[in-house]
């Protein structure tokens, strides 16, 4: 899953939210020596939730259409596939409007921006004048995300060009996205509720 689906997925906990948007940008087993136990809670939940989805049965049905044509790139692509149909479907998912989420988010990531891992505060003004997390609900914006990715990579990605194979198998990643989600919400939930103090 990308930005969208991590924040998402800690709930309405800020600190959760924060730690599950840098889990990616931090590294070691000791996060609680690190961070706040929230903070390092919601790196945590991130690290629970990529392995959740890596080793899931439909996500691969997913990868495994991409994998000829992007190898090793097919679960990159895949969570920003599954960003943009929880953006798309968000109104199933969520009262709050996306467009006034992603402002809210924005608000609280910055409230804690010199907590933020270095290359996070270089990466978040990009986030924000790009609005990616309301932009991840239209095609254009998971081509320009994946475009960008491709930019940044050591070797041929071809990354540019999935969003083509995002509207060629359209009903098939969507399918598998509502199939996937909902087992992953009550992970994520169940996960939290056994970490909270």
């Amino acid at each position: 899953m990308n930005f969208l689906a991590h924040l998402f997925l800690s709930g309405d906990d800020p600190e959760i939210m924060v730690g599950n948007f840098i889990g990616d940008f931090v590294r070691g087993k000791n996060v609680y020596d690190q961070f706040s136990y929230n903070i390092a809670l919601g790196i945590e939940l991130h690290r629970e939730i990529d392995e959740f989805t890596d080793s899931h049965a439909v996500v691969r049905e997913s990868k495994i259409r991409l994998r000829p044509k992007y190898r090793h790139y097919s679960p990159v692509i895949v969570d920003m596939f599954y960003d943009h149909f929880l953006a798309k479907n968000w109104h199933v998912y969520n009262t709050n409007p996306l467009d006034r989420y992603a402002s809210d988010a924005y608000i609280i990531l910055n409230q804690f921006n010199n907590q933020l891992p270095e290359r996070v505060q270089g990466l978040l003004p990009h986030v924000i004048r790009g609005n990616w997390l309301f932009n991840y609900s239209r095609i254009e914006g998971i081509h320009g995300a994946l475009s960008g990715m491709s930019q940044r990579t050591p070797y041929e990605s071809k990354m540019n060009e999935a969003s083509l194979d995002l509207q060629i198998y359209y009903s098939e990643f969507e399918a598998e996205f509502s199939r996937f989600f909902p087992e992953l919400q009550k992970m994520s939930s169940q996960f939290i509720k056994s970490k909270l103090k």
